[in-house]
């Protein structure tokens, strides 16, 4: 009889922390799907960003040595991305393009000057620098003018930030449901052999070694959890490219890995302490409480 209800403990005990280990990885999972996202939405920022260009007008008798001096030493620049050089005939024909149809032969001549469309790297992209790139830019004396659309500029700036804020608000929010759920399964856990550690406390354990395994036991589930988790992100990840190639991609290996090793600590970290504080509240509930 003995041996029956040892067997059915040791079977609710491991269907305890079976499914210990499937909600915090779920959990895990979760954040990580976040994480994903911010990752990518950085990515999408200075794709967008990255994208804008302004355009530096020159002079139509200025000479081909000076435009291409002018582009070499932009293209040195370590805030320029690339330059493109679109001499008079080109703008003409992107011009007609655009409209449709001839615009020269109604004018009899082509207004369009060469110019030089210069792309900038994401964190040089607000109005400031930008202006400070314009005012280096219009030294060239053969250089009319610099054009941009300062408010589109100004636009894309500020949405990034509401979004950026956004999103950490809504990371941080998760994260605290996350802790709340795996701190709230752990403690079931922990309820589920409350007679153990009252028992150890008296053949007169220390508080330290009753805690030790525990707590040893709960950062191994922790990492397993972690390691299903990110097995579901890379399954997720891989599905995501198959199916939205050209539009979602994650091709920054270093932020990946970092994120693994982020859920990989926040899963034994969240453990090991929600373990610790279950484990002491037992060591110090009153043998009447235990029944409750």
């Amino acid at each position: 009889m003995k041996n029956k209800e040892n067997g059915t403990s040791k079977t609710r005990l491991r269907s305890s922390y079976a499914t210990l280990v499937v909600s915090v990885s779920l959990v895990l999972f979760l954040l990580g799907i976040l994480g994903l996202v911010l990752i990518n939405a950085k990515e999408l920022s200075d794709y967008f960003r990255e994208s804008l260009s302004f355009s530096v007008m020159l002079d139509d008798d200025a000479k081909e040595a000076d435009i291409r001096m002018l582009q070499k030493d932009l293209d040195a620049k370590h805030y320029v991305k690339s330059t493109e050089y679109i001499s008079k005939d080109e703008a003409a024909a992107k011009m007609k393009e655009e409209l449709g149809e001839d615009f020269i032969s109604f004018l009899g001549d082509n207004p369009l000057p060469p110019s030089i469309d210069v792309y900038l790297i994401s964190t040089y992209t607000s109005p400031d620098s930008v202006a400070k790139i314009e005012k280096y830019i219009l030294q060239y004396p053969f250089v009319k003018e610099v054009f941009y659309q300062e408010s589109l500029l100004f636009l894309i700036n500020e949405n990034v930030k509401k979004i950026s804020l956004f999103l950490l608000v809504i990371s941080a929010f998760l994260f605290l449901i996350a802790l709340t759920i795996i701190n709230n399964t752990i403690r079931l856990a922990i309820y589920s052999r409350r007679f153990i550690i009252r028992t150890m406390q008296l053949v007169g354990a220390t508080r330290s070694f009753i805690r030790r395994p525990f707590i040893m036991q709960s950062a191994f589930h922790g990492f397993l959890a972690a390691l299903i988790a990110m097995t579901l992100l890379m399954g997720l990840l891989y599905l995501i490219e198959k199916e939205f190639f050209l539009m979602l991609t994650f091709q920054n290996p270093g932020l990946l890995a970092l994120l693994g090793g982020a859920i990989i600590i926040v899963g034994i970290m969240i453990n090991i302490i929600s373990t610790f504080f279950s484990v002491n509240r037992y060591l110090s509930i009153s043998e009447d409480k235990l029944y409750y």
